[in-house]
């Protein structure tokens, strides 16, 4: 499952992130590694972008963004 796909309220652990290149590097830039708990918090009223919570602050990414971390319990 990947992060765009977690229902709000949910938490889980960041498996792996796919992708490569500038956004693999400035999502782990912010914080979002193997291993990280994160939180969906919200979604924007048209779905984009999404609100999380990692490493205890709150952080807004794109759906794109979120749908190359993959998540799991």
């Amino acid at each position: 499952m990947t992060l765009n796909e977690l229902e709000i309220g949910k938490t889980a652990k960041v498996v792996r992130l796919n992708g490569a290149g500038a956004v693999k590097r400035r999502i782990m830039d912010m914080g979002i590694t193997k291993g990280t708990v994160v939180t969906l918090n919200k979604l924007a009223p048209l779905g984009d972008p999404i609100e999380i919570t990692v490493r205890g602050y709150e952080l807004s990414i794109r759906k794109d963004e979120a749908a190359i971390i993959v998540v799991g319990d």
